[in-house]
């Protein structure tokens, strides 16, 4: 039987959620990169990372945080990609402004090759005439995205290549966080 796989965002919809701002140092400058975090592969930092309050609401146990879209998850979600998928994550322990409660952030330190483009609703792929040069040949846009399994190997966390944007996770994963009752996450299967 073939693993289900899920692209797993922050649900927008909740009312009265927080919104988190961008990882900053502990002296509140910004990152460089906001983007490092989701780029399917480890990260180094140099010192424990904040977490601004960009609006202030109910805590989640799963949010994308400011403009990199960087994954922030309590404590209760990291155990459990610890536990299913050790070998596909890295969690950076953060401090989010205003909580005692332990959170990290969420890197998925693979990045897997498996994009279906017939399968998928629509694909565009940055050309020439864009002038992108660096960008030619990748993803500009993918819509109703699927991804051939058979390609993921036994990564339970990835991201896509070439369209980093999404993280992708298992069925297993998607199940323990329905039963540990994880606020925040919303599931799209892919496959």
């Amino acid at each position: 039987m073939t693993m289900r796989y899920f692209k797993l965002s922050d649900d927008m919809s909740l009312q009265g959620r927080w919104l988190l701002g961008d990882p900053t140092d502990p002296w509140g400058q910004e990152m460089d990169d906001p983007w490092m975090f989701k780029a399917g592969c480890a990260v180094q930092v140099e010192a424990r990372l904040r977490i601004p309050i960009d609006h202030p609401g109910r805590p989640l146990d799963y949010s994308l945080a400011g403009v990199g879209n960087t994954p922030i998850v309590h404590a209760r979600a990291a155990n459990i990609f610890a536990e299913l998928a050790p070998d596909d994550v890295q969690l950076l322990p953060v401090d989010v402004d205003g909580q005692s409660e332990p959170y990290c952030i969420l890197v998925a330190t693979r990045l897997v090759r498996c994009i279906d483009d017939s399968a998928s609703e629509e694909v565009r792929y940055w050309k020439p005439e864009d002038g992108r040069p660096e960008k030619v040949g990748k993803y500009r846009g993918v819509a109703g995205m699927r991804i051939d399994p058979t390609k993921v190997d036994r990564a339970k966390v990835f991201r896509t290549w070439g369209w980093t944007i999404a993280l992708i996770v298992s069925e297993d994963i998607k199940e323990a966080f329905d039963r540990a009752g994880i606020t925040g996450g919303k599931f799209e299967e892919v496959a």
